[in-house]
Formats: C-alpha cells, sequence, structure tokens
C-alpha cells in the first residue's frame, strides 16, 4: 500500500495541480489564482475540500512506481515529463483519495464505505493497480460478511450503478452474490425497491440465493414491480417483458395457495395461473414430480436450500409432500433414471432422517397441526372413536426407530434443540418416550393439545431430557407427577406453559410456584392457580404472564407486577376475584385499584388482556405503561369509556390487534381506530353496543388483515361489503347478526378477498339461500363457518368442500341451514387436511325475554353440536352442548356489575336462551 514517509520528504517532488473536472460549479467559475502547494498530509485536515483546485507536492519517483498514468506522465522521454509543476484534470476527491492512500502511513489510512468509491475512481482514472487489487480485496472482504447489516443496501446500488458505467466486473460479480446470500434480510430495507433491474436479475438467477420462502421471494419481486411501475403513465412493452421474466423466476408450485389466490387481486392472470398449478399439483405430487425428473425441469419444484439457510418455512403450502424436500437435497450429479428410482420409494424411508443427514445445520423441527378440543366449559353429552381402515400407523412418524441411529444419536441429531409436535393427538408415550433420543440437544418441547399424552408419560419424558428448559404442555395431561419430575431440573426453567392442564391440584401448583424463580415466560390461565401459590411466587424476572380465567386477586397479582419490571405481556381476562380481597393473604394497603394501576403504571407492556379489576381507568392511567402496547384485549369487567377508546390510536401509536368485548362504542370510535391506528391488522368488536352506521366502512384501513364483528353491525347490506373490499384486504371475516345480507354477498366476499382462510357467518340473513358455490371459489379457506344463513345448502356439502377448499380443516354448519333434510357423512376425509366437522342442532323457543310472545311466533336456539373429529388413526364423535354453559358463566360474571336489562340486551341479540 502507502510507504512509509510523507511524498515531500523525498529527492525529487512534483507539484500536481489537481483541477476538479467533476464539478458543474468549476466549470462555469472564473479563473483563480494557482494555490499555494501543500503536502500530503495537509490533505487529511481539508473539510471539505477547496475545490475546484488544489496543489500538492508529492515525491515523483513513487508516483511513476505506483501508476501508470504518472508513469507515462512524469517518466516519459518528451520534455513535459521533467517538469516540476504538473496539471491534472480529475476528479478532485478520487485523486485527493488516491494520493492519501499512496503517501500516509498504512496504519493511519483505511477503506471505508465513504471512501471506497473515490478510490477505486481515483484508481482507475490514475491507473494505481495495487489499489485497485486493494479496493476488490476490501469490498470482497464486506460482501462476504454474516451480517447484512454491515453493508448498507444503498451502498451497494451506488456501487452498482458506478461499476456499470466504469466497467468494473468483480463489482457485477460481487454484488449479485451478495444481494442473493442476505436477501431475506435486503428485502425489509426502505431502498429495496431502488435496486436496479439488472442487479435484481443478475441476483434472483444466482445458485445461492436464500429466502426463508418462495412466499418471500415472491412477494419482494411483486412490490419492486409495483414500486416501479408508474401508474400514470403507459407502461413501456420493455419495462413490461421485464417484469414478466422476474415473476417468471418465481417457482410458483412452492407458493402457498393463501398467498397465491391474494396475488389475483392486483395480478390476476399472475395469480390465476398460480391457483391452477397448486390445484393441479395437490391431485398428484408425486405423478408431477416424477415427470419433472424425466423432463430435466425438476428446478422448479427444489426448495432454495443453501448453505446459508437459516430458516426454511413451508406453512401453508400442503402441495409440498416430503418428496419436495428429498429432491432438494439429493446431489445434483445425480442421473436422471437414479432420481427417478429415488423418488418413487422415497415413502419407504424416514425423509425426514435424510432431510437431517443431508442438512446437518437444521435445528428446529416443527410438525405441529392446529387443533382445537373440545374446552371445559363445553359440556360433553357423548363421545365415542373408531380406527380409521385406509391409514395404517407410520412408526417413523415422530421418531427414528432405526437401530443404528438409537444406539449413536449424536449423530444425527446432534443440532436439534427445538421440537414442535403441537396439536399431534395421536402420539402416545411410547412415542413421547422414543421422541427422547434427542435428550442430548433438546432443549424446547411444545406438546400442546397432544390429547393422548399422559401424566405418567410426560414424566418419563422429562427425567430423560433434562437439558429442557422451555416446556409447552397446555392442554395435556401435565400434572401432579410431572411437577415432581420438574423439581430437580426447575433451575433451568425459562418458559413454562401449563395453560388448561386441570390435572394440577392446590398443593402441586403451591409447590411449583416455589420452584421456578428463574422463568421469563409463564402461562398458567385456566389451571388451579390461588393467591396462596402465587405468593409462593418470588421470581423477578417475567417477561410474559397469563393467569387468565384463575381465582387469583389484586392481593397476590400486585406484588408480581411490582417485582418484575420487564414484564411486557400481562393477561388477566376472566379473573372476577380481581375486584375482591382475599382473607388468607397480606391485605394491601389504599385503593384497591389505584394500588393495582399503580404497579402497571410501573411496566411498560406489548400485550395486555383486561378483565375484572381495570376499571375504571382514567386516560392518565393509561399513557405511561401502555405506549408500547402492540395486542390489546378488553374484555368483561372492564368499561373504557368513549374518551379512552377515541384516544387509543394516541396512547398505544403501535397498535396492531384490538378486541373489544362488551364494550360501548361509536361510529366516531371506530372510524378513528382505522383512520389513525396505521399498524392495525386485527380489530375484533364481540357484543358491543353502540350507534355505528355504515360511515366506518369509508375509511380505508390497508394494514387491516382480520375483522370480527359479532353482534354489534345488524345494518350490513351488499353494498357495505362492496364498499369494504376496496378499503382493506382481509384474510378473516367473521360476521354475526347481519340479518341484510343476501346470497349476492357470496361473490362479493369470493371476487373481493380472495385469500381469505377464515370466514364466519352466523345469523347472517339468507346468504346460503342459493347454495354455496361462490364461498367454494375461495380456495385458500381453511375455517369455514355457516350458521343460520339461509336454507339452501345441500345434503353433499361436506364432501363438495372437502373437495374443492383442499386446505379445508374446519368445517362448522347448523341443520336449520339444510334444504334436503341434513348433511351426508364425509366419504373422504382421510388423507385431506380436514381435521374437525361441527353440525349443529336448534330447538324451537317461543318467544323471549325481550319480546311479547305473539300467535306463532318462534326462535331457533342451539340444542347440541355433533363433532366429528380426525386424526391419523381414528375419527371421534362428540356430542356437546355448546351455549348454555357459556350462558350460566356468563350470568355469574355479569349480574352483579351490569344491570339486567343491559345483560339480556347483550345475550338476547347474541341468539343465547336467556
Amino acid at each position: 500500500m502507502a510507504f512509509a514517509g510523507d511524498g515531500e520528504d523525498a529527492g525529487d517532488p512534483v507539484v500536481l495541480e489537481i483541477t476538479d473536472t467533476s464539478s458543474a460549479a468549476a466549470s462555469g467559475a472564473p479563473s483563480l489564482p494557482c494555490p499555494a502547494p501543500v503536502c500530503v498530509s495537509y490533505l487529511a485536515r481539508f473539510d471539505p475540500l477547496p475545490s475546484p483546485t488544489v496543489a500538492v507536492r508529492a515525491d515523483r519517483h513513487r508516483l511513476i512506481e505506483s501508476s501508470s498514468y504518472f508513469r507515462a506522465l512524469l517518466g516519459g522521454s518528451f520534455s513535459e515529463s521533467g517538469r516540476a509543476y504538473v496539471q491534472v484534470g480529475c476528479n478532485l476527491e478520487a485523486a485527493v483519495q488516491v494520493l492519501r492512500y499512496l503517501f500516509e502511513p498504512s496504519e493511519s489510512f483505511t477503506i471505508t464505505p465513504d471512501n471506497f468509491l473515490p478510490l477505486l475512481e481515483g484508481a482507475l482514472f490514475l491507473a494505481v493497480e495495487g489499489l485497485l487489487v486493494e479496493c476488490e480485496r476490501w469490498f470482497r472482504t464486506m460482501c462476504s460478511q454474516t451480517s447484512a447489516t454491515i453493508v448498507p443496501l444503498d451502498f451497494i446500488i451506488e456501487v452498482w450503478y458506478f461499476a456499470q458505467e466504469h466497467g468494473v466486473t468483480f463489482v457485477q460479480d460481487i454484488c449479485p452474490e451478495y444481494l442473493a446470500q442476505n436477501l431475506a434480510h435486503v428485502i425489509s430495507r426502505r431502498s429495496f425497491n431502488k435496486i436496479p433491474y439488472g442487479l435484481l436479475c443478475s441476483t434472483i438467477e444466482c445458485p445461492h440465493l436464500t429466502v426463508d420462502s418462495e412466499k418471500q421471494l415472491c412477494e419482494a419481486i411483486l412490490y419492486w414491480v409495483s414500486e416501479n411501475t408508474k401508474p400514470c403513465e403507459r407502461p413501456n412493452p420493455n419495462s413490461v417483458d421485464d417484469h414478466l421474466f422476474l415473476l417468471s423466476k418465481v417457482k410458483i408450485c412452492l407458493l402457498p395457495l393463501e398467498f397465491a389466490t391474494g396475488t389475483k387481486r392486483h395480478w390476476f392472470d399472475f395469480g390465476s395461473n398460480t391457483v391452477c398449478t397448486i390445484l393441479n399439483l395437490l391431485k398428484d405430487s408425486l405423478k408431477t414430480l416424477m415427470d419433472a425428473i424425466a423432463d430435466g425441469n425438476m428446478e422448479g419444484y427444489c426448495i432454495r436450500i443453501t448453505e446459508y439457510s437459516k430458516n426454511i418455512v413451508l406453512s401453508g403450502c400442503p402441495q409440498i409432500t416430503t418428496a419436495f424436500l428429498y429432491i432438494s437435497v439429493l446431489p445434483t450429479y445425480l442421473d436422471v433414471s437414479f432420481k427417478r428410482r429415488i423418488v418413487s420409494s422415497y415413502t419407504q424411508f424416514d425423509d425426514l432422517l435424510y432431510l437431517l443427514l443431508r442438512c446437518p445445520w437444521i435445528d428446529e423441527i416443527d410438525m405441529a397441526i392446529d387443533k382445537s378440543t373440545i374446552t371445559p366449559r363445553q359440556s360433553v353429552v357423548s363421545s365415542s372413536s373408531e380406527v380409521l381402515g385406509k391409514l395404517k400407523r407410520n412408526s417413523r412418524k415422530y421418531y427414528i426407530s432405526c437401530p443404528s441411529y438409537d444406539r449413536q444419536p449424536n449423530l444425527v441429531f446432534l443440532n436439534i434443540s427445538r421440537l414442535t409436535l403441537e396439536g399431534r393427538d395421536d402420539i402416545d408415550d411410547v412415542d413421547l418416550l422414543k421422541i427422547s433420543v434427542l435428550k442430548n440437544s433438546l432443549c424446547y418441547i411444545n406438546i400442546r393439545n397432544c390429547t393422548l399424552l399422559t401424566d405418567d408419560g410426560i414424566s418419563n419424558f422429562l427425567l430423560k431430557c433434562t437439558k429442557i428448559h422451555s416446556m409447552i404442555v397446555s392442554y395435556t395431561s401435565f400434572g401432579n407427577r410431572s411437577i415432581q419430575t420438574l423439581h430437580d431440573m426447575t433451575f433451568n426453567i425459562q418458559e413454562l406453559h401449563l395453560g388448561g392442564c386441570k390435572g394440577i391440584d392446590a398443593a402441586a401448583m403451591s409447590q411449583l410456584m416455589g420452584m421456578i424463580n428463574n422463568t421469563t415466560f409463564l402461562c398458567l390461565r385456566e389451571t388451579s392457580l390461588t393467591d396462596d401459590a402465587l405468593c409462593k411466587f418470588f421470581g423477578s424476572s417475567l417477561e410474559y404472564l397469563d393467569v387468565s380465567e384463575t381465582v387469583v386477586s389484586m392481593s397476590s397479582l400486585a406484588p408480581v407486577i411490582r417485582r418484575n419490571c420487564n414484564l411486557n405481556c400481562l393477561k388477566t381476562a376472566g379473573c372476577r376475584s380481581l375486584l375482591f380481597e382475599r382473607d388468607k393473604v397480606e391485605h394491601i394497603s389504599g385503593n384497591k385499584y389505584g394500588d393495582f394501576l399503580q404497579e402497571i403504571g410501573s411496566t411498560c407492556l406489548e400485550d395486555v388482556e383486561m378483565g375484572w379489576g381495570f376499571c375504571p381507568i382514567q386516560i392518565e392511567d393509561l399513557i405511561p405503561s401502555f405506549s408500547k402496547v402492540r395486542n390489546m384485549a378488553v374484555g368483561l369487567g372492564t368499561t373504557l369509556a368513549e374518551n379512552v377508546l377515541h384516544s387509543l390510536p394516541v396512547i398505544c401509536p403501535f397498535l396492531e390487534s384490538l378486541t373489544l368485548r362488551f364494550q360501548v362504542i361509536s361510529d366516531r370510535v371506530v372510524r378513528n381506530l382505522l383512520e389513525s391506528s396505521v399498524n392495525l391488522q386485527v380489530l375484533c368488536l364481540h357484543y358491543c353496543l353502540g350507534s355505528l352506521t355504515s360511515f366506518i366502512f369509508q375509511a380505508k384501513a390497508p394494514a387491516l388483515r382480520i375483522l370480527c364483528l359479532q353482534w354489534v353491525t345488524p345494518w350490513i347490506t351488499n353494498d357495505d361489503l362492496t364498499i369494504l373490499t376496496k378499503n382493506c384486504n382481509l384474510v378473516e371475516l367473521s360476521l354475526s347478526g347481519c340479518k341484510l345480507l343476501d346470497s349476492s354477498c357470496q361473490e362479493i366476499i369470493a371476487s373481493g378477498w380472495p385469500n381469505l382462510v377464515l370466514l364466519h357467518l352466523e345469523d347472517c340473513g339468507q346468504v346460503t339461500l342459493g347454495g354455496v358455490s361462490s364461498i367454494l371459489n375461495c380456495k385458500a379457506l381453511e375455517d369455514v363457518l355457516l350458521r343460520h344463513t339461509g336454507r339452501g345448502i345441500r345434503r353433499s356439502i361436506v364432501d363438495d368442500a372437502i373437495r374443492e377448499l383442499p386446505l379445508l380443516r374446519k368445517l362448522a354448519l347448523d341443520l336449520c341451514d339444510a334444504c334436503e333434510e341434513g348433511y351426508d357423512s364425509p366419504s373422504n376425509a382421510e388423507g385431506k387436511m380436514m381435521r374437525s366437522l361441527r353440525m349443529s342442532r336448534c330447538k324451537t323457543l317461543r318467544g323471549s325475554c325481550l319480546e311479547l310472545p305473539s300467535e306463532g311466533s318462534s326462535k331457533p336456539v342451539h340444542k347440541d353440536t355433533v363433532v366429528l373429529e380426525w386424526s391419523s388413526t381414528r375419527m371421534t364423535t362428540t356430542i356437546v352442548k355448546e351455549r348454555s354453559v357459556i350462558l350460566f358463566q356468563k350470568k355469574r360474571e355479569c349480574n352483579k356489575s351490569i344491570k339486567p336489562p343491559l345483560f339480556y340486551a347483550w345475550f338476547e341479540i347474541a341468539g343465547y336462551d336467556v
């Protein structure tokens, strides 16, 4: 790089008068007297440079040795080469940076993103070969860093433009490689849409392109195309071709169906083609793969797995089978016939095992299934189950049974630290024990809703896997024996979720609370937690606390909140005892509301669920602790005044999800929420009173994705839904009590929100009077509920829905809507996504408490529901009573704080038998 000493110390100095030719101002500026020469070391003091001309004294021999430009200018045989004063016209900053590089000591001069381009430009113009090599080495090193935050995207773009203009080939090679390896991080940058088309193309075509999912890549391309298309100008044919070329690089068969249907809103042709491709693939994915291998077109079906992959997200893609993972990790040098033989026989092996052998960096496996159990509040009338005849239990589905690997588990599963099996209700104690082969690495286990597991089975598993520090065991048989097992490993428990675990008695819960003082995430909702037990918890590291639906009071909860200053999530919905003091615990002096809110005010919450104990609330009480709230749920027992609700966008500027139950709302409140809460993605209004009108739907809410309106908007018409489709892009829609809707609203919903994954319509006029054909066009639907929506649903609805909606997992119907005396049982649910089918039956109730009985008047009221649930091995049939139990609970909660007329009004509009 640089030699020791300064340029003026040499025996043959030369003065370089450098004039900035890159400055527009300099070209038109009047002539100025020649500046006095300065030494090179003085250049570092200029800030800014004294443009347009600088005179620098430097060593002639060093310039000749380092630069081909100066070698020709100063070392030639012509007369000018011997002059002691030479004029040079170039980019002044570039020339100054080159001189500093040549003459300053190496330890005091470094290349940085700020001086890289001037150095590179100067090295090119002055032909400094050593500096060109140094620039390339520095740029390669910078772009090889593992963290994408080291190199700013704006810098990459600027360097790319410069390289394109000056033909710097190494930059044109490095930039696409860097962006390809870090695209998952780069697409979140604000300047992503500024990436030049050529650079983006080179990036996408790079073999090392690394993304979390194909959806992530497609979203990035669609965003770039949208931002680079001027809406007011006629599209350029070349630009249209460019955009189509970018989209052609997306492997559309690997996209989630829900995302593909959503693209039809703005990219209809692309979205329609993608949806058709995915639906065809779902019919016979193995045959499609075999044909692709034979045609040499397997690349379009390979998941993007590279040496830089950290996350592989395949959620929402039922068309991606194990075979896709298999071909994605096959060596590229295998011939076609061998690949066909391997793929055709992949089902004979544990492919999960093969994937782990080929990709040893994988450290997390998520095999969760969304599975809602029958909650304790639903009274079970009867239950039966039968083994499915067509399906055989796969002994290698959740564990490795191969003896050779059982003997040496560390060699294969050394990195598996997180395992999620949520909803896998076909896993039993034997399976769980075999999963303990992961005992040397497993730190996190999620077995929520694994209903076949027993307390003994979970306890035996924990005895073997002693390194576990995070456990999600909600709604399982986790109980007293498992707590005894935890006694020896409590010092390491960081996360513990016990929601709905009814097998823990009060004594065991008290014992547990005294053992988990280092826990940061604690969920105890719907458990036997009492004040006595909570008082035994002295931890101060909590970040997440959920005690919903327990009997704890302020006396025990307030001290916990006081000690845990880092608490950012607090859920206390349904804790009716928060209003009362307990005799067996120490009384907290002062006003019971004030003390509790004072403790809340000392925290900085991000997630909060409020019920009893949070009323009354003033705005000034909320501002300190709610300024960072992202998710808020307000339920029975808390009443927020209109001024508080209207101020929520100011109080909670980051609000993303809001659920209001039994609140009094208005147009002013809801309209302000939709317009001012720019991050709001979820809005759920349940049983709220107030004077809402269609005015609320005129507000644009581009971020809103989930809308639930239960018994709050009875005036909604088809026209209102049409307006709503233009102002928000929903993926979940729940409507109850919208009596004015008719069958035409199906097409409005299907065309306006083609990417819906959830649709719940209850007591919504005559929506299904003419059938459900348009609803079945929403191909991404996973959860459908239709109750009291019109007597027009045919007997074959279940089989039709399973056939037309490949992602359907939950279907809820009401016999009141059947046009042919009922519904046929499903004939082809096995092997599909279908998990539960609920068919409700009603009884007729004459009159009601809020209306005068008249001749022949009647009203349907839910009687019971038949629930069919499928696992991989069996089908369970259960009859439950839904609403009578819920009503009884709500009556007990409401009758002490709500006047009877208001109480009956809430439940009468919801269709409860009051």
